[in-house]
């Protein structure tokens, strides 16, 4: 059994570089931040503390790592909880991955595992900070989202759809909102077709290299009925 000074060594060792993880995560406004990556961190070092020295006084015939597997499974429901998807744009994957590998030092460090873990805190905090700016970089999102607030009128898509094809712009995706409220549930059918109906039509798309999205939003603004240009990259 290791000494009181050793298990709370570990403990704090794998706090820290949870916490470092977290703090990156916290920076840049994503679902799981500072305080859960040291949760789990810490958490997993624990419950590998428990596998390793918990049961000494049964006898050496124990399998430390059968609590370990479990960490792993748990800690996998726990980053599905962080990925969001919003037609075909997928947000979180990054920091559930995150928290899967906050779970491995944790347990490498509850090991004494302290180069394996450190190392692996070292590369992380690399890749997430270091990494984000070259990729962008290097590789263009393949596909852009745009919302198009338009007055609804017959035609509308086809205008719309004439202006993607000038700029060689491919449509992966089209989905159409239409705005209401309350209020207008309880109009008048007359009412409702007296008034003109204000729509959200959301685009996934794919565009060329030579793409500007200055002379794109002011020729789509020439068409008839659209009143505001979103891109949501």
């Amino acid at each position: 059994m290791i000494s009181t000074f050793e298990v709370i060594i570990r403990l704090i060792l794998s706090a820290i570089i949870g916490g470092l993880i977290g703090m990156e995560r916290e920076v840049n406004n994503r679902p799981a931040g500072l305080r859960t990556h040291i949760l789990v961190t810490i958490g997993s070092a624990l419950i590998m503390l428990i596998s390793i020295y918990g049961f000494d006084n049964l006898g050496k015939s124990g399998d430390p790592a059968r609590l370990a597997a479990q960490v792993v499974n748990g800690i996998g429901f726990l980053g599905a909880g962080t990925i969001m998807r919003n037609g075909n744009d997928i947000k979180g994957l990054t920091t559930a991955a995150s928290i899967w590998v906050c779970g491995g030092m944790g347990l490498a460090i509850g090991g004494g595992y302290y180069v394996g873990g450190l190392a692996t805190a070292a590369i992380v905090l690399y890749c997430l900070m270091g990494l984000g700016t070259f990729e962008k970089r290097l590789v263009k999102k393949k596909y852009k989202g745009l919302i198009l607030k338009c007055t609804e009128r017959a035609g509308l898509v086809g205008d719309v759809g004439q202006v993607f094809g000038a700029n060689n712009i491919t449509i992966k995706d089209i989905k159409i909102f239409r705005n209401t409220d309350e209020d207008n549930c309880q109009m008048d059918e007359f009412q409702e077709d007296i008034e003109e109906k204000v729509i959200d039509i959301q685009f996934m798309l794919k565009t060329c290299v030579q793409f500007s999205k200055i002379d794109f939003n002011n020729e789509i603004k020439k068409v008839k009925g659209v009143q505001q240009v979103i891109w949501n990259d």
